[in-house]
């Protein structure tokens, strides 16, 4: 017997983990399991959402909801009314959410409300904050979920602390006992499939572009905790401008639309913005996946508010400055592989210093073997086979 699986997908993070669980399900599961793939379309331009299903070799989604950008309620409210009908129409057996927007949330609470059993995929990850988004749509998403399966042992212990108890051999499961699995990350997954293609495919792509060859630094900038505050990103880019005159080397920044747009709208308050030195920080269009792998793997540091990125960076042995408060990824951070300097000047440059000065060795441990989607496929069919 064949399963159908959903898959909701609506954001870059989410592109990304999820071309690592189709590949297993198609080289390993697929007389076995049947994947749909639902685009909510919470990403919707080309360049952050259509580039990464052709790049990462992605099955076409077989539903676009086109939601676009909206207030969290309604955007949140529109994908869970389009999810419904689809789950009530095309019942499938099993729905798969992953990581922490509002297209996880809105997968999880729709499929929990009919019946059908939720898989959560980077399950238990907490920043404790909840003044992100993002930490609520990860909390509630876990606790309407039927299966969970954590990256990291933080992510083990924090879903203990809050009455989940670990998958035990013989184990009924149902949202009311679901089972938790620590896996390993899907992003490390992907890390090691996809290296050495990035290298060949996206060095053409470096070569036409006017970007420092040798040494830069790398930065990403996106949540709107930084971008929607012109104090906070205008010291995100004073403290970029630091980095450089530390290390003598640009800044690379492929620019987020959203940062784009709060720039742009900035610039008449604030002549700063409008006058950004190119040669210190050269911004360059979002970059596809390929091309992140590429930067990443051949920059000298990370500067970023992205958790994927954060992750990313430690996957190529880069120290990380992260420019939020806190983190879930809190295994970086003890380690000494990241450092927490929220959108603060002064402690993005003392972090260079540091970096500079004692550059952390990184010994990649935390985030599995590179086979977490394998191991993932293979406890959603068992489930379902036992299930039925």
């Amino acid at each position: 017997m064949k399963y159908k699986i959903f898959t909701i997908v609506g954001a870059r993070p989410q592109f990304i983990k999820a071309a690592a669980l189709s590949r297993a399900i198609r080289l390993r599961f697929q007389d076995r399991l049947e994947e749909k793939i639902i685009h909510t379309g919470q990403h919707y331009d080309a360049e952050m959402s259509d580039v990464f299903f052709e790049e990462l070799e992605i099955p076409k989604p077989a539903f676009h909801l086109h939601v676009g950008s909206a207030g969290h309620g309604r955007q949140t409210g529109i994908m869970m009314e389009g999810l419904e009908e689809l789950m009530i129409s095309e019942k499938p057996d099993l729905v798969l959410v992953y990581g922490d927007t509002n297209s996880t949330l809105a997968g999880a609470l729709a499929a929990s409300k009919i019946h059908i059993p939720v898989v959560h995929v980077e399950a238990g990850l907490r920043s404790f904050n909840k003044a992100m988004p993002e930490e609520i749509n990860r909390i509630l998403s876990d606790h309407v979920s039927t299966l969970l399966f954590t990256p990291t042992e933080t992510g083990l212990k924090n879903l203990k602390k809050e009455g989940f108890v670990p998958f035990g051999s013989g184990q009924k499961t149902d949202v009311n006992q679901p089972a938790v699995f620590h896996c390993g990350d899907v992003m490390y997954d992907n890390a090691l499939y996809f290296k050495e293609l990035a290298l060949r495919k996206a060095a053409s792509w470096f070569d036409g572009l006017p970007l420092p060859k040798k040494k830069f630094i790398l930065a990403t900038v996106h949540r709107n905790t930084n971008t929607d505050d012109i104090h906070r990103l205008k010291s995100v880019f004073q403290g970029l401008l630091k980095a450089t005159a530390v290390l003598n080397a640009p800044v690379v920044l492929p620019l987020h639309p959203r940062t784009q747009k709060m720039i742009s709208a900035f610039s008449a308050a604030d002549s700063f913005f409008a006058e950004i030195p190119p040669d210190r920080i050269c911004i360059i269009p979002p970059a596809s996946y390929l091309q992140m792998v590429y930067l990443e793997s051949q920059c000298e540091m990370v500067i970023t508010d992205s958790g994927g990125v954060q992750k990313e960076a430690y996957f190529y042995e880069k120290p990380c400055i992260v420019l939020r408060p806190e983190t879930e990824w809190v295994e970086l951070v003890q380690s000494g592989a990241a450092v927490l300097a929220d959108a603060d000047a002064d402690k993005i440059e003392n972090a260079v210093l540091r970096f500079s000065a004692s550059p952390p060795v990184i010994n990649r441990g935390f985030y599995g073997d590179g086979k977490a989607a394998e191991f993932i496929a293979g406890q959603i069919w068992n489930f379902l086979s036992i299930k039925a």
